[in-house]
């Protein structure tokens, strides 16, 4: 309220406070704009902790701050961001405590099909880019699931037609996990299903399915959301896409492992159709038995052909076991008739033989073998003491050959550091360790070019060699 009081001196304007212009003013804006549409870039886009959007929606010569409360956010279609032109309807008013004028906006959509398919565009290479669309990380699905998870809406019908078109192909076990499709909160409930069946370590499903109907590209956009992308790049479990009719796509369809054009051909992917199996098994069990009766058969021809070649080996048995006859009755008649002759032999050597005619052989015998022993003694020494002198005679020239017997003569032996004998002065260095053996000994020296003698390192002579004695 005014007070009259505080009306300035020659003036019929009364005074206001800064809260009753701030009022009238909010109060003049939502009267005359209570329901606008501005068209404008977002600038600044920023959540609130508390689900509210503040940004600034711009073109290129003015700026109006706008707001979405929490439960308008919530059913926005896609998720906005700065540098995107939308269009936004709702009402103009001002924000006293800052002498602010916003929009409170009630709708936002994308400026035309056009604004999102720039932002898809923009956002597809960045993620190309990264390799997350790669052909190689692409893993192949199993040919026939034990349990297959579904990540879609649990009331609409696309669930419907995936288990009523897996009940007529091949019936699986199906996890259902609810998820909303559509809005600002899908993108980020669909990548947590992802991660959670991935996170699974009891009954895990075998294959993914992420489905939902077909809607214009406002209502798709939740699956072109970065953070589904990157859930369904990174998924263990091979996943497929089926988002939208066939001629819609999005981002998750380069991100899966397979897209499917539809949810029911998701669901036809997925398992094959066990009546037909069931066919091509009996199909594979006739073919196979007709190929081993065939086999049978040729074997069978071929081993008549080649019996037909073969002599009766019962013939050829019977042949043989009546030689075996014949020759087991003559060698019966053989050992008789020998053992007969050996008798009369005997029985004749015998009777000529008198006592005691058999001790004279026997002496003589015994003489000469004496008689052999002591001329083999006699030869044996004399052959020792032959070779004996041979190999004293043979040690003494070896001796005679021994360069240790020149060194006995005057001379040495020059050696390098590693032992080796060296026998040129060409070979010798200056400054060099050489090691000089005499026949007393060794001894260590340095070459020189000439002047003092070099010092020499007696060493203890090495043990004469001593020829053993070979007996």
């Amino acid at each position: 309220m005014t007070n009259p009081d505080e009306t300035p001196a020659g003036s019929n304007t009364p005074a206001l406070t800064v809260s009753e212009l701030s009022g009238a003013l909010k109060r003049t804006l939502e009267q005359n704009f209570e329901h606008v549409t501005v068209r404008g870039e977002l600038s600044g886009f920023k959540r609130a902790a508390s689900g509210h959007l503040y940004f600034g929606l711009k073109d290129d010569k003015s700026l109006i701050d706008g707001i979405v409360w929490r439960n308008a956010a919530a059913r926005l279609s896609f998720r906005p961001e700065d540098g995107l032109e939308v269009l936004c309807t709702g009402r103009v008013t001002s924000y006293p405590a800052r002498s602010k004028y916003q929009i409170v906006v009630e709708r936002m959509e994308p400026a035309g099909a056009g604004a999102l398919m720039a932002l898809l565009e923009q956002r597809r290479k960045a993620l190309a880019a990264e390799g997350l669309f790669a052909p190689e990380r692409k893993r192949p699905l199993p040919w026939l699931p034990e349990r297959i998870g579904v990540i879609t809406s649990p009331t609409g019908a696309v669930i419907r037609d995936i288990l009523h078109r897996l009940a007529d192909r091949f019936p699986r076990h199906v996890l259902l996990w609810p998820v909303a499709v559509q809005g600002e909160a899908a993108a980020g409930q669909v990548a947590q299903a992802i991660r959670g069946f991935n996170a699974m370590t009891e009954s895990r499903p075998d294959l993914l399915i992420v489905a939902r109907g077909g809607g214009s590209i406002e209502d798709l956009w939740a699956f072109n959301e970065e953070i589904v992308v990157r859930a369904a790049a990174a998924s263990e479990i091979p996943l497929i896409s089926a988002v939208g009719h066939e001629t819609d796509t999005t981002l998750i369809d380069f991100a899966s492992d397979r897209r499917a054009p539809t949810p029911t051909a998701a669901a036809e992917i997925a398992v094959p159709v066990r009546a037909d199996l069931a066919i091509q098994v009996r199909d594979f069990d006739r073919r196979a038995l007709a190929a081993l009766r065939r086999s049978q058969a040729e074997r069978r021809n071929r081993l008549q052909g080649l019996a037909r070649g073969i002599v009766d080996p019962r013939r050829v048995l019977q042949q043989h076991g009546q030689r075996l006859d014949d020759l087991g009755d003559a060698l019966a008649r053989a050992l008789r008739l020998n053992a007969a002759r050996g008798a009369q032999r005997l029985t004749a050597a015998a009777g000529g033989l008198r006592p005691g005619l058999l001790r004279q052989p026997v002496r003589d015998g015994r003489d000469r073998v004496e008689r052999a022993g002591r001329t083999l003694g006699r030869d044996i020494a004399r052959l020792l003491a032959d070779s004996r002198g041979r190999l004293d005679a043979t040690a003494r020239l070896l001796e005679g050959f021994s360069y240790r017997a020149t060194l006995a003569r005057g001379f040495a032996v020059v050696r390098d550091e590693s032992g080796r004998p060296l026998t040129a002065a060409a070979a010798i260095t200056s400054g060099q360790v050489l090691k000089l053996e005499f026949a007393d000994g060794a001894a260590d020296a340095v070459a020189g070019t000439g002047g003092g003698a070099p010092a020499r390192r007696r060493s203890p002579a090495p043990p004469k060699a001593r020829q053993g004695d070979l007996f």
